[in-house]
């Protein structure tokens, strides 16, 4: 009767150690710097609010003293998010910020020469990682002729030239692991409010 006892206490104990542990998921989900690699990127401030507003704020209205990097790397945001792709059309910084909240990876891209367009969009589908955690967006904020990568809290540029290397070892740093909102991150392939 005894070992009966003692086998159902040890079943019973079994099951509750996953639930009484805490489990590692791969990321801090705080973009903390243990999660920071040294040599891919900068590590920019984060900013205190990562408040959520609604889409119908005009753009300005959310952060109207601006965020603190350029593009920014976190801050307050539009409750929806943008899927995944190359967009050619302006995606506003108050939609990508909450994508970069789970964790996704932003390409952003002030290029006039349709060649270094086209290359850009070619080193972006050449990385796996981009058809779940990246988003590529023109952005007229940065000076004409570079790119930068970002991610919640990490900033990577200017690129004055497409570098589909140094694209992609950012992806493979940083994707779902710097965001908030998600220990694991969220892909940015379905829910989101635009589509390239």
């Amino acid at each position: 009767m005894f070992a009966f006892g003692a086998i159902a206490i040890l079943f019973i104990a079994a099951l509750l150690v996953p639930v009484i542990l805490p489990v590692n998921f791969g990321g801090s989900g705080q973009g903390e710097a243990s999660e920071y690699v040294e040599g891919i990127g900068t590590q920019s401030e984060v900013s205190p609010s990562q408040e959520h507003f609604p889409d119908t704020l005009n753009i300005g209205q959310v952060v109207p003293e601006g965020y603190l990097t350029t593009p920014p790397t976190s801050g307050r945001h539009w409750n929806g998010w943008v899927q995944c792709g190359f967009y050619t059309s302006p995606v506003p910084d108050e939609r990508i910020v909450h994508n970069m909240e789970h964790g996704n990876i932003i390409v952003s891209y002030n290029l006039t020469d349709q060649a270094q367009i086209d290359a850009l969009a070619e080193a972006f589908d050449d990385i796996g990682l981009t058809n779940a955690w990246g988003v590529a967006r023109p952005y007229d904020e940065i000076p004409e002729g570079t790119i930068y990568l970002t991610t919640w809290g990490v900033i990577d540029g200017p690129m004055h030239e497409v570098d589909g290397d140094r694209i992609e070892r950012f992806f493979e740093a940083y994707s779902g692991k710097l965001g908030p909102e998600f220990p694991n991150g969220a892909p940015c392939t379905t829910g989101g409010t635009m589509n390239p």
